[in-house]
């Protein structure tokens, strides 16, 4: 679609050669001409005459409204006047909406009245944009006019918005049916309103000092899609951009610093309970096979190693240091670091902006920057990676190798990650702290890890995004290719800031994070155990390739919750055809419930088991299980388990691979029954029928995300 930049560009200059921060009606009606945004037949008087004479022109009735660069919340200041149907109304609502804005500011500046068709009928509904400090531009439909305050029904999407994504809008808000028409009324033209959204994702791109813009409300009716207001905020303040590297780079230092043929520790030490000494054992018992450089100002030797005062002073190469020094002192070994030409950093210490020394932080900003070192940190517990046997931590050692990257900002989110991982005994292919974030942060993990063949998962826990907009872009495109799990901590409105448009004032800060996870394809965990058990269950579960799911329990009370947990986690329940319930039925006793859940009752034998999870595995119609197990005497766990796992071979040996998981209740030995099933490839629960249905539910959003269902 083509715009008339020239007209906007126009428009905007004189608003910024005013010193204004809005735009008047009538200039945002030019703007939403240039973008072909419809909005209302419309004309400026400046008498009660002028009123008069456009609204006979225009056709009764007519919506009368202040214009004045001033008044921008004009309904507040009395200057609006609705349903005008007569030439005599026209004229004293023009008088009324001038006394009243002399009222309300006496001293604003009256560029007239606008004299406005009124559109009738339709669905009202809010398009806007607004500015988030870390994602930049976004693009919100929802609920317009009074139920937009409240009822905040609004979602989100980065600009500039596809057509796709402005189609998904429309189906992303809580009242998506009212546009499909509702008890007897017309639907919305869904693409009409979906060029709306477009446009105006265009026109914020464009022009990036359009800080905020409502069309609110628009009339969405079975014909046309009208915008009945405009206002659009400005901020001609030059936004400086967050500094980031040329995405090649980033790889070659990511390669070096997580991959190192070679580590200095700057603080190593031969002192039980030193931070650096911590971090020499662990890279030493962790078995990594690269070169190991202590860094000590007296020390000649450290656990067995040639210490040298300064990492200048090392005659080989270094890829990576890990700082165990006071945080006084790290400036200093940063610039040796850099005079070395090391890659990357790993500050472990603490004392900077975390605890409002930002002064200090910077400098190392700096210094890095001057050098070209990536910084990891500070105020972090360093990293893992097991592919190298690599333990630049001073945690203790981990060598449970397997797919899984995962990273956390904080540290104590680090140490459960840690522990859950050793417990469960779920393969890492990393775990890194991010901490304070001075540098590196979760867009450059991601750049390394979708390149890195041992890492298949990606689960990251973070407070902030630094730059929304770059990890966006990344994610987006990581997305297709690995499962990428995100908790985004502090899920409140606390942190909105004042806004001047409806729009503005709903983007919560949650909100965005929400719509825009969805619009890349990242999976939200919304709890610790969400991220550890999404990271741990959706690598191993095989990609779904239809939607259709069947419950097979053997108690009743289970399968209500689990299919209540479906519906949570937006799986569907297949609609049983006539035929695969009678094949069911052939397998349960009479008193058992075929239909969705199936449900064959808790005195069965393993082969009733076996028998329906096989049904259910080689009808192609079927596309995923859920098991729910009742502990029998009949039927004990670790049978049961046993069972299912060997049903499950005998299909994938047939080239037939679905997606199982499972919950079990009853007595501790479930536990054990659970585990061996998790081991075998089945993500399986004790005493629990939300976690397992919310994993698939994660790895439906990803096979979804990816374009592969």
């Amino acid at each position: 679609m083509s715009h008339d930049k020239a007209t906007v560009r126009a428009i905007l200059d004189a608003v910024k050669l005013a010193g204004r921060e809005s735009l008047t009606a009538p200039e945002g009606k030019r703007v939403c001409d240039a973008y072909g945004i419809s909005v209302p037949q419309e004309g400026v008087a400046n008498s009660a005459a002028e009123s008069e004479k456009l609204a006979i022109a225009m056709g009764f009735p007519v919506v009368m409204k202040i214009v004045s660069p001033d008044i921008l919340h004009k309904t507040e200041a009395g200057g609006v006047v609705v349903g005008i149907s007569n030439a005599q109304e026209a004229s004293k609502a023009y008088q009324t909406i001038i006394e009243n804005a002399k009222k309300y500011k006496a001293d604003a500046t009256i560029l007239g009245v606008q004299v406005q068709q009124m559109i009738q009928g339709g669905q009202e509904v809010i398009i806007g944009a607004v500015t988030d400090p870390s994602f930049g531009k976004l693009v919100a439909f929802g609920l317009g006019g009074v139920l937009v305050e409240v009822l905040k029904d609004i979602t989100f999407r980065l600009a500039p918005a596809t057509k796709a994504d402005a189609l998904s809008m429309l189906d992303g808000i809580k009242a998506a049916e009212m546009l499909k028409g509702v008890r007897g009324s017309d639907p919305v033209n869904r693409e009409a309103l979906a060029n709306l959204i477009v446009s105006v994702s265009d026109l914020v791109n464009d022009f990036p000092e359009i800080s905020e813009l409502d069309l609110n409300p628009v009339f969405a009716s079975k014909n046309t899609a009208i915008a009945a207001d405009v206002r659009i905020v400005v901020d001609f303040v030059a936004k400086i951009p967050r500094y980031r590297p040329p995405e090649n780079e980033v790889l070659v230092s990511m390669k070096r610093i997580m991959q190192p043929t070679s580590v200095a520790v700057i603080g190593a030490s031969n002192e039980n309970g030193k931070i650096g000494n911590s971090v020499m054992k662990n890279l030493i018992n962790g078995g990594y096979k690269g070169q190991i450089f202590p860094i000590h100002p007296s020390a000649s030797e450290i656990m067995g190693h040639k210490a040298y005062k300064s990492v200048k002073d090392v005659p080989q190469e270094i890829d990576t240091a890990v700082f165990a020094i006071p945080a006084k002192f790290v400036a200093g070994a940063l610039i040796e670091c850099g005079e070395k030409k090391i890659a990357g950093a790993v500050l472990i210490p603490s004392g900077f902006a975390e605890t409002g020394n930002v002064a200090l932080q910077e400098e190392l900003v700096a210094i890095g920057r001057k050098y070209n070192i990536r910084m990891m940190g500070p105020n972090i517990y360093g990293f893992y990676y097991t592919p190298s046997n690599l333990c630049a931590t001073f945690c203790t050692a981990y060598d449970v190798k397997g797919s899984v990257a995962l990273s956390s900002q904080s540290g104590g989110i680090g140490m459960a990650i840690i522990g859950f991982s050793r417990s469960a005994k779920m393969g890492v292919s990393a775990i890194v702290g991010l901490g304070n974030k001075s540098d590196i942060d979760e867009d450059d993990l991601l750049i390394f890890f979708e390149q890195d063949p041992n890492t298949n998962v990606i689960a990251q826990h973070c407070e902030d995004l630094k730059d929304g907009r770059a990890f966006a872009e990344v994610a987006r495109r990581v997305s297709k290719k690995k499962p990428v799990i995100v908790l985004k901590a502090g899920r409140t409105l606390a942190g909105a800031k004042a806004a001047s448009s409806h729009t503005g004032a709903l983007a919560g800060n949650d909100k965005i994070y929400e719509d825009v996870f969805k619009q890349i394809g990242v999976i939200r965990a919304r709890s610790l155990r969400d991220l550890l058990d999404f990271a741990r269950g959706v690598p191993i579960l095989p990609t779904p390739k239809g939607e259709n799911i069947v419950i097979i329990t053997g108690a009743g009370g289970s399968g209500v919750l689990l299919s209540d947990a479906c519906v949570d986690n937006n799986l569907t329940l297949m609609p049983m055809p006539e035929d695969l319930d009678a094949a069911f039925r052939k397998f349960i006793p009479p008193f058992g419930a075929a239909g969705n859940p199936v449900d064959i009752t808790g005195g069965e034998p393993p082969l009733t088991y076996k028998n329906t999870v096989l049904l259910g595995l080689s009808d192609p119609r079927i596309h995923a299980l859920i098991l729910g197990y009742w502990h029998t005497i009949v039927t004990p766990p670790m049978v049961f388990a046993k069972i299912m796992v060997e049903a499950r071979d005998e299909m994938r040996a047939k080239g037939i691979d679905k997606p199982i998981v499972a919950s079990l209740a009853g007595d501790v030995e479930v536990e054990e029954a659970a585990q061996y099933l998790y081991e075998h490839g089945i993500p399986a629960y004790a005493y629990s029928t939300e976690i397992p249905v919310a994993v698939l539910g994660a790895k439906y959003q990803w096979a979804r995300g990816a374009g592969l269902i």
